[in-house]
């Protein structure tokens, strides 16, 4: 049985997270910060920052990191908590991997499971909460839709940029007939992003239709 991470009140994360898309990136993601640029004062303020932590959108001092930056991207916004739903509920996704799509009924149910406390104990209903407000910001279906974007432009990169071959004839031996062997150099451009899985479908997709040709 494990525990399920979550903030003290669903709210004050959710109102947190919409007022870091419009602050400036802080050096340090501190109280000083969350009190001063995004004007949330108070100990609920204050004990939402070890969930953003928690989150990968700053690492243990508060330096924020590249997760942080890609939230304040409207454009990959959502896939940023998505990916950071899938860390701090690895053991909801292992159990289901469509948690995202399940009712407030049988969510509430797997993280019983999961957590092994009473069906209305308080780390049951604020592990509820707090899922149920990231999984409003989140997009997990358009992610499979941006890697498909990705492997395209690389194959189509990858055919425009495949040179010439290079011919090279060696010395056959006397009875032998002679052979041609080929070699080519494919150049990819890789996307600029943290998320393994990205990368894993890019080099599946080159395994099946570049090296196995």
């Amino acid at each position: 049985m494990k525990n399920l991470p979550y903030a003290q009140q669903a709210g004050t994360l959710e109102s947190m997270l919409e007022k870091i898309k419009t602050a400036s990136v802080p050096e340090k993601f501190s109280h000083d910060f969350v009190s001063t640029k995004l004007a949330m004062k108070g100990g609920t303020a204050r004990s939402t920052i070890p969930f953003i932590k928690k989150m990968g959108f700053a690492t243990s001092d508060g330096t924020p990191t590249q997760r942080y930056s890609e939230f304040r991207n409207p454009e990959k916004s959502k896939f940023a908590i998505a990916n950071a739903m899938r860390e701090v509920y690895s053991t909801l996704f292992e159990m289901n991997e469509y948690v995202y799509e399940l009712d407030n009924k049988k969510l509430k149910s797997l993280i019983v499971e999961a957590t092994g406390a009473e069906i209305n104990s308080t780390p049951v209903t604020k592990a509820l909460a707090t899922f149920n407000v990231l999984n409003k910001l989140a997009d997990f279906e358009g992610k499979q839709e941006e890697e498909m974007s990705i492997l395209n432009s690389i194959s189509q990169d990858s055919d425009s940029k495949i040179p010439s071959p290079v011919y090279s004839n060696h010395n056959s031996a006397p009875n032998e007939p002679e052979g041609i062997n080929l070699s080519y150099t494919i150049n990819l451009n890789l996307p600029a992003t943290t998320d393994v899985e990205v990368f894993n479908a890019i080099f599946k997709s080159l395994k099946q239709h570049l090296l196995q040709g």
